[in-house]
């Protein structure tokens, strides 16, 4: 019955859509791929832990989604004990992996689903259906050189079990994440499909702010951070708004001066926000490099403390002078505002709309 059906050009493609949830930045690069689904005319069928679905929820009201338990790593609140603390969850995030591919076993036969696209989550591979696996880490930068190396063996591992490997950036040597994503070997499965972005960059928008604060990410750090800017704010005389990345029901924080704070903005409510800032401050989560560089914004990077990761994308970004970056341990307000004024910002341009194609060609696959 299901080989009937698949061979039906008037049905729609289940397709399973699951993003990992450390943090909110692997679901919102799904959201251009899930409308792009949509247009397509497939059935997008999403899967995620809690905060992954409210956010995806808001996106899209008319899909159906699926609770899927996501790893729940820890963080350290000291940057220094952050490799240690990570090793030692590894054994914890083996075990989410295979309990995952179970899950997945069951959905695919209870669901008619016809394909996968996971982002980073390791164990959504199947023998039976088409599977993409995306990632930007295809080297897991630790600090440390064999550790570094054992990460990269084992991701490989899990990589190649999928059909193909999306990584969004861009082919060659003008790309966003450097050798995160163009390590010396890759995978054969491997496709470069360029940037992701929930935005969409529009003409005549008037400045309103000086500064936009975006903070984000993992606690302690999202906190600890807050608490230096609010600090800090306390003297600045520019406009600014502050959204602190928590739901909307969390406790508020009364404005001040000309500091305007909300607890979250929507997609459309922060691409407008991002447009009428004169400069942002933001972690340099990739995710949001992404959505920076699509809007073609100032941007003053702070890699969130412990995340190598950041700390590589930030350095690189600064290298290339796409976006001026500091650390957290580092960072004065008004120094970081005068710093960044005086920095030359290339003139970059990249185009964001290459993953379309990337996902047609998949989709025309099945």
């Amino acid at each position: 019955m299901r080989s009937e059906e698949f061979n039906n050009l008037n049905k729609q493609p289940n397709i399973l859509v699951a993003p990992l949830g450390w943090g909110l930045g692997h679901a919102t690069r799904c959201i251009p791929i899930i409308k792009e689904l949509i247009l397509l005319k497939c059935k997008p069928i999403i899967a995620g832990d809690n905060k992954v679905v409210a956010l995806l929820k808001a996106e899209f009201p008319e899909v159906d989604f699926l609770p899927l338990v996501d790893y729940n790593i820890r963080y350290s609140r000291s940057k220094y004990w952050m490799p240690l603390k990570m090793l030692l969850q590894v054994p914890h995030i083996i075990k989410s992996m295979y309990i995952e591919n179970r899950w997945l076993k069951g959905v695919v036969k209870k669901y008619n689903i016809d394909a996968v696209i996971s982002d980073n989550r390791f164990g959504l591979y199947h023998s039976s259906v088409p599977t993409v696996y995306i990632t930007h880490q295809l080297l897991i930068k630790t600090g440390n050189t064999l550790s570094e190396w054992v990460a990269q063996k084992i991701h490989y591992h899990f990589i190649k079990k999928y059909t193909r490997c999306w990584v969004p950036d861009f082919a060659g040597n003008n790309n966003l994440a450097g050798a995160l994503s163009h390590p010396v070997s890759i995978p054969s499965n491997v496709m470069y499909i360029g940037g992701l972005s929930r935005f969409e960059k529009r003409e005549g928008i008037e400045k309103k702010y000086d500064l936009l604060i975006v903070i984000s990410g993992p606690e302690p750090q999202r906190t600890i951070f807050e608490k230096l800017l609010l600090h800090q704010l306390q003297n600045y005389k520019g406009t600014v708004l502050l959204v602190r990345g928590l739901p909307d029901n969390s406790p508020v924080i009364t404005a001040f001066n000309s500091v305007t704070i909300k607890n979250h903005l929507s997609a459309k409510e922060l691409s407008i926000a991002i447009q009428q800032s004169q400069k942002v401050i933001s972690r340099s989560g990739y995710t949001t490099v992404m959505d920076m560089v699509k809007l073609q914004q100032k941007v003053i990077l702070v890699p969130t403390p412990g995340q190598t990761e950041q700390e590589y994308l930030a350095d690189y970004l600064y290298e290339r002078k796409i976006f001026f970056c500091l650390r957290q341990n580092e960072f004065i307000l008004t120094d970081a505002i005068s710093q960044s004024d005086k920095f030359s910002y290339s003139k970059y341009i990249f185009d964001m709309n290459n993953y379309k194609d990337a996902v047609k060609n998949f989709t025309d696959s099945l």
